[in-house]
């Protein structure tokens, strides 16, 4: 029989509604994953095993006339996410004992959805790299290959789905910090539209850039989170875009976007970089099934080109800035002080000037690409990194040029606000993953989804487990695995 962590997260939410599972029995499992594979892959900087039991028995006595699509399952926050009365390092030495009084809008939205974390998952420090390799917490792996990274800034929430430490989970994306780490682990990860996911309670906005978002094995998986997550909320600065009947799940499910117009390139835009012959192919496979499911797929340029980079690098020296505790700057990893030192150059006027170029810059490119309703593009220019490639040199400024060669596509739609889904539809001759990147117009998150779902079907499933996912014996209580009989 399967085990619990076999199953997708709405199987398990289906598992505790048919009284075959328990949220507790759910939770016991993956805390066991935790505890034997955590610190394997670096997923977690803060495990929560007290917290989680109670909730887990709180949602158990929640009538099931009263429970969502999600209700009982295990899940986690990301570290840049605010938990109130939990551990929230920001990836940072400098944050190493921060114990936020507040929730963020999302973690309080999981919560009255009746999902459970299990602590809080590894991040690059202040959200600054796009991968998770800081001093509070072992660094994040790949779980496909131990040997790679699983990216960043949300590493640790993908090395956590890819293991199956929790079937799905929270994390944000202000440079591509959930796709790139989806393409690397091969899952889904999902940047909503501008707006349409709080940024809230705290925090300045960073002018639209990131967003929360989810990421999990299966588009149904993270449809159903973007449900919990996009909720209005008054004050926020992004008019939030409709959601569609039935909801984002709903359009999952239903998988129907219509005949499209994808516009279809594999320029990187924010680097003159070689694109790997793998990321090449999957979005040959892509449009492939694409076409075969009958859309139109026709080459369009780039919306933008490498001759944008200098004004994406300031904002994101400035973005870089964030307040850290009086006297902690010396505990900053060398590329945050980096970044930050530049970052306090920029004068105001300079900022104001590039954040107007750079808006202009993207409307040209978004008329560029007018005429379609979808772009398809590889999510990055190389399928893997090895864990260390990026500080190997000791030099911060390599390191923020390597990141830049790899990820030139992912950022620009950070920019736009865009709703854009990394997909694994590639596989490398090792057997890693290749995500490749559609992007939706602004606001159009529900054929985006509709469209991602009808491409996982057409491709057979996206749900492939690396070989660490069978390295932990069955925590369930009965040894049964699922399917038992309800008490």
């Amino acid at each position: 029989m399967a085990e619990p962590h076999d199953l997708t997260a709405l199987e398990q939410a289906a598992a505790i509604a048919a009284g075959e599972l328990s949220s507790v029995e759910l939770v016991e499992h993956h805390l066991t994953r935790v505890d034997a594979l955590g610190d394997t892959v670096g997923a977690f900087v803060t495990v929560t095993p007290e917290r989680a039991r109670a909730a887990a028995r709180a949602a158990d006595a929640v009538p099931a006339g009263e429970r969502g699509p999600l209700h009982g399952v295990p899940t986690a926050i990301k570290d840049l996410t605010l938990t109130a009365g939990v551990r929230t390092t920001f990836g940072s030495a400098a944050f190493a004992d921060f114990v936020p009084p507040v929730d963020a809008d999302v973690v309080r939205f999981m919560a009255e959805a009746g999902l459970v974390s299990l602590g809080k998952t590894t991040t690059s420090e202040l959200g600054c790299s796009l991968y998770s390799e800081g001093l509070v917490a072992p660094p994040a792996r790949n779980p496909w290959d131990l040997a790679y990274t699983a990216g960043g800034s949300s590493g640790g929430a993908a090395a956590a789905v890819a293991a199956g430490l929790v079937p799905l989970a929270q994390g944000s994306d202000g440079g591509g910090s959930l796709r790139i780490p989806a393409s690397l682990c091969g899952l889904v990860g999902y940047k909503p539209s501008r707006g349409l996911v709080s940024g809230g309670p705290v925090g300045s906005g960073a002018y639209g850039l990131p967003t929360n978002g989810p990421i999990g094995r299966t588009v149904a998986d993270v449809a159903a989170l973007l449900d919990v997550l996009a909720r209005p909320v008054p004050g926020e600065p992004y008019l939030a875009p409709a959601a569609p009947g039935g909801g984002w799940l709903g359009a999952a499910r239903a998988a129907d976007p219509g005949r499209l117009r994808v516009g279809r390139f594999t320029a990187p835009m924010l680097a003159d970089e070689p694109v790997h012959p793998d990321c090449l192919a999957a979005v040959d496979r892509a449009a492939a099934l694409l076409t075969a499911a009958g859309h139109e797929v026709v080459d369009v340029p780039a919306p933008l080109g490498p001759a944008v980079w200098p004004l994406f690098e300031i904002v994101w020296y400035v973005l870089a800035l964030a307040p850290v505790p009086p006297g902690r700057e010396s505990a900053l990893l060398p590329l945050t002080r980096h970044l930050r030192a530049r970052g306090a150059e920029i004068s105001a006027g300079t900022l104001s000037a590039t954040l107007g170029e750079l808006q202009a810059q993207v409307r040209l490119g978004v008329r560029r690409t007018a005429g379609c309703d979808l772009l398809l593009c590889p999510t990055l220019a190389a399928p893997q990194a090895p864990l260390g490639w990026f500080t190997e040199g000791g030099d911060p400024v390599e390191d923020f040029d390597r990141q830049r060669r790899f990820s030139p596509y992912c950022a620009v739609f950070n920019v736009t606000g865009d709703p854009s889904v990394s997909l694994p539809v590639g596989v490398t001759a090792e057997g890693l993953p290749v995500g490749v990147l559609l992007t939706g117009r602004y606001g159009d998150d529900a054929r985006l989804i509709a469209t991602a779902a009808q491409l996982e079907h057409a491709g057979g499933g996206w749900d492939r487990h690396p070989a660490i996912w069978r390295a932990v014996a069955s925590a369930n209580v009965n040894g049964s695995g699922v399917g038992r009989s309800a008490p």
